[in-house]
């Protein structure tokens, strides 16, 4: 169980001997002898920890495991990862070869399309064998498409000086005061997410004595001189504090609290600048209030009081509110409301809802209003012009794509800045012309090496789930590929939170696809490519569907001869691990490989611990195991208890010890029980990052390796390891 007892807390103290065989691969020097076969996977010990729950007795042998500091569990992750070394060692030449490849992809030196605000040009740039991005800005009013003008550039941040010391950087937020004197960010230092603010003088290039812990979301006032941040809980990781910092004075104020521990808090400036934004939201519910940017001791002014399974989300234009809500049907509706009286009695439609189109965003300026939506798993973008009461839609040729808004800091453009990218067009920046709604294309990021877009298809097709429902795939392959049942193949999904699973380009793919892998992506229910009913489809006691969606897919591409019955590997992270555990419980016929990353496995032990993060929050995305409803639809799918007597595939399961989202007990358990039931030859592997949080590696570099390894045993599975990139 997640909860660690007393009686396991009281054996901490001791001493405990592993195994013989989990000190041999410790001591192991090297790449382990030759005969890598063997060598025997670590055994963790078991010490039983039983409790009964809705009339059912569990026991979790493995619960030790959370116990971090213990040095039995350091010495069991490193025999882990020793153990993996060791069966992986001969796949070290294709790691390099691949990792080399897909390096000569990337223009290692390269720089950001600047974007504009308050007389500044603001852009990223990176330096070859550097692994951080550097934050820069230049005065000019200009945009060229490369570059920033002739203007002295100012180094704003070096993320490479601040990685020194540190095996993990990453930024949270980065915000510039209005006068542009100022800069406000968070970092985190060890994968955690766990982010420590800090206040920079532009002129001076000195760093102000402001700082605090666990902070969340910035917003500046209108003059700069006060700063409001929401501040996260040390232990639940739950977002609830907003505080106000006037940088005259020597301490922060708390404006507010928020005691539902379902809800995080966020606070943002509008675009127009003039009011902020302070939004408290659930999975399910939301509410927001407001404050004159200009008058930060001022009270705050509710939109309209929280009403269960009433979302909302506000932005400014205009001396009005324009407000994307669902309180007329899940996938929301546009109405906008007067500065003086918000509330709902005084809110004017403008877009209706509509049962087949999605309001995903919105982002207001002073004479458009964009919308972003989600229609026949696709996104869109739709200009309103509100003055000449105009809707024009952009058009997109692909048959599949990921599209949104980029940066767009200035209140009064003349072109809105998106992003652009697909599985065959590498990201690419747009400025669009409001007037015209012509797109100009800015920048798209260089592939080297001799890449080709030419050489490849994409294509969209169905699986038809169990109970009828037409399930998108969205599959790349390379030219000259026949549906003839011999391809290898790599499918990966995600579907939860009502997150779509975007068709997005990474040269990195090509060095699978070039050696004739075909690439899948299944838009599988309890994601949000169709909308917030695909997404209530595949969640709470609906959740089975997501599981059952993805093995559709598969033997649709098993069945429609895309793939060989014996070749394909499977790929998640996350709650897609989740989904990764699940399938293979159900169907471990079905696989030949499974790579699941950071997975989410022990589903009934972590929602019952309501200090570890996102637990509470989370209730409305997978129940509460503690209602005995959510229980019994928990107890079906939760990979962690399914796992039973079976020939499993071969598995790589990959965690970080530093990561908040999940534990890295929970694939680390899932391991140390899998291997007691499976009777399979295949080796289930377990490699934990020492020094990285949920997303693995920071660095650039360091993260290319990870994919280039990860490929390699995805290569070596499907039985490509020795077929040779096509060039």
């Amino acid at each position: 169980m997640r909860l660690v007892s007393r009686r396991t807390r009281a054996r901490r103290g001791h001493a405990a001997l592993l195994s013989a065989t989990l000190w041999g691969i410790l001591l192991m020097n090297g790449p382990a002898s030759a005969a890598t076969s063997n060598v025997q996977p670590p055994v963790a010990e078991k010490h039983p920890h039983a409790f009964a729950l809705h009339g059912d007795s569990i026991t979790d042998n493995y619960a030790w495991l959370r116990e971090k500091t213990d040095p039995r569990v350091t010495a069991y992750l490193e025999a882990e990862n020793a153990y993996t070394d060791a069966l992986t060692a001969d796949q070290e030449p294709l790691r390099k070869k691949l990792y080399d490849e897909m390096l000569a992809r990337i223009q290692q030196t390269d720089l950001s399309v600047p974007y504009r605000k308050g007389g500044y040009l603001y852009y990223t740039r990176t330096e070859e064998g550097k692994q951080y991005p550097i934050h820069c800005r230049k005065k000019g009013d200009g945009v060229p498409a490369q570059g920033a003008g002739q203007a002295p550039e100012q180094v704003m941040l070096d993320l490479n000086d601040l990685a020194k010391g540190h095996t993990f950087m990453a930024i949270g937020d980065l915000s510039v005061s209005p006068d542009g004197k100022l800069l406000a960010y968070t970092t985190d230092d060890n994968g955690y997410r766990q982010y420590r603010l800090h206040v920079k003088n532009l002129d001076t290039g000195d760093t102000l004595s402001v700082t605090d812990e666990r902070v969340t979301s910035l917003a500046w006032t209108a003059n700069g001189g006060t700063l409001f941040y929401t501040q996260e809980d040390p232990t639940s990781k739950r977002s609830y504090r907003l505080i106000s910092r006037e940088l005259s004075q020597p301490r922060p104020v708390t404006a507010d609290e928020e005691r539902d521990e379902r809800f995080d808090v966020s606070v943002q400036l509008s675009r127009s600048g003039e009011w902020l934004i302070y939004t408290l939201s659930s999975h399910t519910t939301s509410e927001v209030r407001v404050l004159r940017a200009d008058q930060p001791t001022g009270p705050w002014t509710t939109i309209a009081p929280r009403v269960q399974d009433r979302e909302y989300y506000v932005d400014h234009r205009r001396g009005e509110f324009w407000i994307r809500t669902n309180d007329k049907g899940r996938n929301f509706r546009l109405v906008t409301a007067p500065e003086a009286t918000p509330d709902p009695s005084h809110w004017t439609e403008v877009v209706p809802h509509r049962d087949d189109v999605m309001i995903a965003n919105v982002e207001c300026f002073a004479h458009q209003v964009v919308v972003s939506e989600r229609e026949h798993a696709l996104p869109q973008i739709t200009v309103l012009e509100p003055e000449k009461k105009r809707s024009r839609r952009v058009p997109f040729a692909e048959v599949a794509y990921t599209v949104g808004p980029a940066a767009n800091e200035e209140y009064d453009p003349s072109a809105f800045r998106y992003a652009y990218q697909s599985f065959l067009t590498p990201p690419s920046v747009y400025d669009l012309d409001l007037a015209t709604l012509q797109s100009k294309l800015l920048k798209r990021t260089a592939v080297l090496g001799g890449w080709d877009p030419s050489h490849y298809s994409m294509e969209r097709v169905s699986a038809t789930a169990p109970d009828g429902t037409q399930v998108p795939v969205t599959l790349l392959y390379r030219k000259g590929f026949k549906r003839d049942g011999t391809a290898p193949c790599l499918l990966y999904a995600y579907g939860s939170y009502g997150i779509p699973s975007n068709v997005t380009f990474s040269s990195s793919r090509f060095s699978l696809v070039d050696r004739g892998v075909v690439y899948a992506l299944a838009h599988i229910r309890g994601g949000g490519d169709l909308g917030k009913k695909w997404h209530d489809a595949g969640r709470m006691q609906n959740k089975m569907n997501t599981f059952t969606d993805f093995i559709a897919c598969a033997e649709y591409l098993k069945r429609d001869k895309v793939c060989a019955p014996d070749r394909l590997v499977i790929q998640g992270g996350s709650a897609g691990g989740l989904l990764m555990g699940a399938v293979v419980n159900l169907r471990p016929d079905l696989f030949t490989g499974v790579l699941a990353q950071v997975p989410f496995v022990d589903v009934i032990n972590t929602m019952l611990d309501e200090s570890l993060p996102l637990t509470v929050g989370e209730f409305e995305e997978w129940g509460n195991p503690k209602v005995a409803a959510d229980y019994a639809v928990m107890k079906k799918y939760s990979p962690y208890d399914n796992l039973h007597a079976a020939s499993y595939p071969a598995m790589l399961v990959k965690t970080s010890l530093n990561d908040s989202q999940v534990g890295y007990w929970e694939p680390a358990k899932f391991v140390a029980k899998l291997r007691t039931l499976d009777s399979g030859a295949k080796a289930v592997l377990f490699k934990c990052n020492m020094g990285a949080g949920h997303g693995g590696a920071s660095g650039r570099y360091d993260a290319l390796h990870e994919v280039a390894f990860d490929y390699a045993w995805v290569l070596n599975t499907l039985g490509a390891a020795d077929a040779k990139a096509i060039p």
